[in-house]
């Protein structure tokens, strides 16, 4: 059963003076209406409850507060680990105050008792001079600042009194300012910190992540920026603003996960980026098996903070129930990691995962989705670990029945249709698919993402390079989103803005694999054979052999004179069905190279007859065969031919 939802930023401790008032001590200032603490007028980062610790400890400078105290106001109702919670808020206090135990400034450790600050503490009073703590404000206030005594009955009802004042005050003021506040039309979920204690539980957090994510990507109001470019800033020491202005977003979504006996607890703030004020924050707790259910809270209190509008089928998406195994949830989790590696190894621990968490639980919809994927990339020309007929299978297979257990998952209407794009050759159906699980979920860059592709292969380029784009302003900094942008210029012809793209995505990563493919296959056509060359070549050193890096390796020998060389890579691909299940396509590749159209053509019908991922010949290396009654004869048996 779930505890009802702490608000976090309004504890019952809440006292006239910190609505009014900013406390100051040493370089720093910190303020209790924002949330926020200053060194030399710039923001120090701190989360949630380490800064509720440190303004509780600011109430009562140089008085012991007790460990039962402070669990009383920070964790009133929680069952998790508090004291593990507690001695992490205190770490993070002293990390952002450049403080130590062993000879602490500001936050002293009394053994196994609690804490004591020891720095002295002016307070501001807004509109006056600063003043002591237990000094009274000057005129006009029409109270002095008082200090809540965490544990003690004297003058308790009054406090009450003034309590539900001030309350009345502060909803008045909140009424009144949100009434001009900026809207928020984008923002971005920043990887969730791990509080737990066990390191190895970080997956949890970042899948965590994920999921609030997908959930707020299904706001059709809100523009959510996607996983891949969230996750890079896990760990990163960059201001709010600076990360809002790299992801061109106009807010950010920030908090952390713990994870403890069986429970799990999320808080979470929402930071306008322009200001940097708090617009909401929360804390949600319950067990691990509804750890779902506690981020379709978060992600409907966010919509509600960014007046997002929910059409029928938004809500009935938040008010699903979400209930799964904490063993199947974290394999999937551990799959769509893995998924996300795009590589070999990668794909083939994300199938082992995604089916270890379906053997738990098969009816869970998201890892038969995600399993979906797997397949599909593993039989892949750009991949090859699985033969296209296997792939094509498994992968409609396992989306049919994600479909068949929630058809309101837009990522299992994006999964049928990828495959059904790389082997099935269904066109009319995979367009339907593609903008079912966009309206589904409208901020899933991998659903604008494979669209793409669909329309690049039927012939609508201009609709499928803004689909690109759409793609890149969900996912920002996602590797294989750019790289495949480079790859749609090349085939567009516009060879040097493909060299252009393909450097700027390799300056986000120099070991993406990818990168260094789509600059090569550019540098060809642009006759700048060595270049080309060593590019491939530092593809394969990253990432190992596989079809597509060999073959583009062997036509660039080819087209620069050397033939041999590229003879014994095609003879070598040929001979290796094993560790190349899918390279029929590939090999042609070479022979265009070699000029031996009747070669790449038999190749091709082999490759045809199996179902291969037809976008490969969209690629300019392919035009000398565009004029061949047997090149148009095969694209009318994919279904792209012209009529």
């Amino acid at each position: 059963m779930l505890l009802e939802p702490e608000l976090i930023d309004r504890p019952a401790a809440a006292s006239a003076a910190q609505l009014a008032r900013r406390t100051r001590f040493g370089a720093f200032e910190a303020d209790p209406r924002s949330g926020e603490l200053v060194k030399n007028g710039r923001r120090v980062r701190l989360q949630e409850q380490p800064f509720q610790l440190l303004s509780a400890l600011l109430e009562r400078p140089g008085e012991l507060v007790t460990r039962e105290e402070l669990r009383t106001l920070l964790w009133p109702q929680t069952v998790v680990d508090y004291d593990h919670g507690l001695n992490k808020a205190v770490s993070k206090i002293r990390e952002a105050l450049g403080d130590s135990a062993e000879s602490p400034r500001f936050v002293e450790t009394v053994a196994r008792r609690g804490y004591r600050f020891l720095a002295d503490v002016t307070v501001v009073i807004d509109g006056s001079a600063p003043c002591e703590p237990d000094a009274p404000p000057p005129a006009p206030q029409v109270a002095p600042p008082t200090r809540p005594v965490m544990g003690r009955r004297h003058g308790l009802l009054a406090s009450i009194g003034l309590m539900l004042l001030l309350a009345a005050a502060l909803l008045a003021w909140l009424s009144t300012s949100h009434q001009g506040a900026q809207t928020i039309h984008s923002l971005a979920v920043l990887p969730l910190v791990d509080t737990s204690e066990d390191p190895s539980q970080d997956f949890f957090a970042d899948g965590m992540t994920g999921e609030l994510i997908t959930q707020l990507g299904r706001v059709d109001a809100l523009r959510v920026i996607s996983r891949t470019s969230a996750m890079t800033y896990k760990g990163a020491h960059k201001s709010l603003a600076t990360i809002a202005r790299e992801l061109n977003v106009d807010a950010v979504i920030e908090g952390s996960v713990m994870r403890a006996g069986g429970r799990v607890r999320i808080t979470a703030q929402l930071i306008h980026a322009s200001d940097d004020s708090r617009v909401w924050a929360d804390s949600y707790e319950g067990d691990v098996r509804d750890a779902l259910t506690l981020q379709v809270r978060v992600a409907r209190a966010v919509a509600g903070q960014v007046r997002a509008t929910l059409n029928h089928g938004e809500r009935a998406a938040f008010d699903k129930p979400r209930s799964i195994d904490p063993v199947a949830y974290e394999n999937y989790l551990k799959g769509r990691y893995f998924l996300n590696k795009r590589t070999g190894d990668g794909l083939r621990a994300a199938i082992r995962y995604f089916r270890q968490a379906i053997e738990i639980d098969r009816n869970y919809a998201e890892a038969h989705s995600g399993l979906a994927d797997a397949y599909a990339l593993a039989g892949d020309w750009e991949y090859g670990v699985l033969s296209t007929t296997e792939a094509f299978s498994k992968a409609t297979a396992a989306a049919s029945r994600a479909l068949e257990l929630d058809g309101t998952l837009g990522e299992a209407h994006t999964s049928l249709a990828f495959a059904l794009d790389l082997y099935g050759w269904d066109w009319d159906v995979a367009a339907s698919e593609y903008e079912a699980a966009i309206r589904l979920n409208p901020s899933y860059a991998t659903a604008h993402h494979w669209y793409a592709w669909h329309l690049m292969l039927t012939g609508k380029t201009s609709e499928a390079l803004q689909q690109f784009s759409q793609a890149q302003s969900l996912d920002p900094l996602s590797l294989i989103i750019g790289a495949d942008i480079a790859d749609a210029l090349c085939i567009n012809h516009d060879f040097d803005a493909a060299v252009a793209q393909s450097r700027k995505t390799l300056e986000l990563d120099p070991r993406f694999a990818v990168g260094h493919y789509e600059l090569g296959q550019a540098l060809v056509q642009l006759g700048s054979f060595d270049e080309a060359i060593a590019e491939f070549r530092k593809a394969i050193e990253i990432s190992g052999h596989s079809s597509v890096f060999d073959s583009n390796l062997a036509y660039a020998y080819a087209v620069s004179g050397r033939k041999d060389d590229a003879v014994r890579i095609a003879a070598d691909m040929a001979a290796h069905g094993d560790l190349y299940p899918s390279a029929q396509a590939n090999i042609a590749l070479i022979y265009v190279g070699l000029g031996d159209r009747d070669a790449a053509l038999d190749w091709l019908d082999k490759a045809c007859d199996i179902r291969f991922n037809p976008s490969i010949l969209l690629r300019p290396a392919f035009d000398p065969l565009r004029s061949d009654a047997r090149f148009g004869e095969l694209m009318h048996r994919i279904g792209l031919g012209k009529t």
